[in-house]
């Protein structure tokens, strides 16, 4: 765990604060006492958690695509980090399906030009680069992927961010070896907590068909996945941002932030425990051949234990039983703000 004074004070710019992770993250560093500004285009679902936690009057916000290189660079030069967080992003498996230029251009150039804009602000000592579990090239056996397993991606979205990750590695070599900032990737498992409203994702589509009196459909129950809550990536997120912030060029590389193995729990499991929690809801099964969808992925997650004292603190349970919480009562009309600073709390 990160020394929680580490950000007090400390200039931090979030590219994709809009966004659900990018939320949580930009909210709890500005519980941190770090002075926090954000990137993103406009909010992509209604409701968001970005208008939730009220974030545009909370820390300087700013709209604005990645792809806008010349308003990108302004922003950063502007503000003068400490230390990026880089997690815009076209996030979704399907809509890499339907839009694959997008996805590219995105989460390819997209990452290329924060990282330009990086280079041109001398104040910035650190940068980490988020990208996915699916980064690696995943053969679908009973296999944990570490650090060093080789990238690729079946799907457009998958393979994007596997470039990201190539493109970090050798940008780090290229340009960052002399006096350069301490880059480092991210990969994570499938994150679940309170205010996701994206769709084709598990636990949102759980709520919306809770809320709306409708059957919860799963497309691939035996999918195996590693369910972590949110602030369980972010915490580890933070503490090797800590690391970079303090000059320590081992830590530049890459690093995976999943639950423990008792965590890797089906599609089927997962949605059993939402309606449990809830009190509520009915799963159908209907299977969607048109697209490629991996049935086993999970994550080594020693080299984060051993080199950074990361340690998962919920089991998948507890991830569930802390995400429904926060949704009952977001549709119980309680202040959303103060609940998030409690599960914030309690997690530290």
């Amino acid at each position: 765990m990160f020394k929680p004074n580490t950000y007090k004070g400390t200039r931090v710019f979030i590219s994709g604060h809009t966004g659900f992770k990018g939320a949580w993250l930009a909210f709890w560093l500005n519980i941190l006492g770090a002075r926090v500004k954000g990137y993103a285009l406009e909010p992509y679902t209604n409701p968001s958690l970005y208008n939730i936690l009220d974030l545009e009057n909370t820390i300087e916000s700013e709209i604005g695509n990645i792809l806008n290189s010349d308003k990108l660079n302004k922003s950063i030069r502007d503000f003068q980090p400490d230390i990026i967080f880089h997690l815009a992003a076209q996030p979704l498996v399907r809509q890499s399906y339907i839009d694959p230029v997008n996805t590219y251009e995105t989460n390819v150039i997209g990452t290329l030009n924060v990282l330009e804009a990086a280079r041109k602000c001398k104040s910035i000592k650190a940068f980490v680069n988020i990208t996915t579990d699916k980064c690696y090239e995943n053969i679908e056996k009973d296999y944990a992927y570490k650090e060093t397993d080789k990238m690729g991606g079946y799907d457009m979205y998958s393979s994007s961010k596997a470039c990201s990750e190539i493109l970090s590695a050798s940008y780090r070599n290229s340009f960052l070896k002399e006096n350069g900032f301490l880059l480092a990737t991210v990969r994570a498992g499938n994150v679940i907590g309170g205010g996701d409203w994206s769709n084709d994702r598990l636990v949102p589509d759980c709520i919306k068909a809770i809320t709306t009196d409708k059957e919860i459909i799963i497309r691939s129950p035996k999918s195996v996945r590693p369910w972590q809550h949110v602030l369980e990536p972010l915490s580890g997120y933070l503490a090797l941002g800590e690391q970079l912030l303090n000059g320590n060029k081992e830590f530049a590389q890459g690093y995976n932030f999943g639950p423990e193995n008792t965590s890797v729990l089906t599609v089927e499991d997962i949605v059993k425990l939402v309606i449990k929690y809830y009190g509520q809801g009915n799963v159908v099964i209907k299977p969607d051949t048109n697209f490629h969808e991996a049935c086993l992925l999970m994550l080594d997650i020693t080299k984060a234990k051993t080199e950074l004292n990361w340690h998962p603190k919920y089991n998948a349970e507890q991830a569930i039983e802390k995400t429904i919480s926060w949704y009952k009562n977001y549709y119980s009309n309680t202040d959303m703000k103060i609940f998030t600073s409690k599960q914030i709390e309690e997690y530290m």
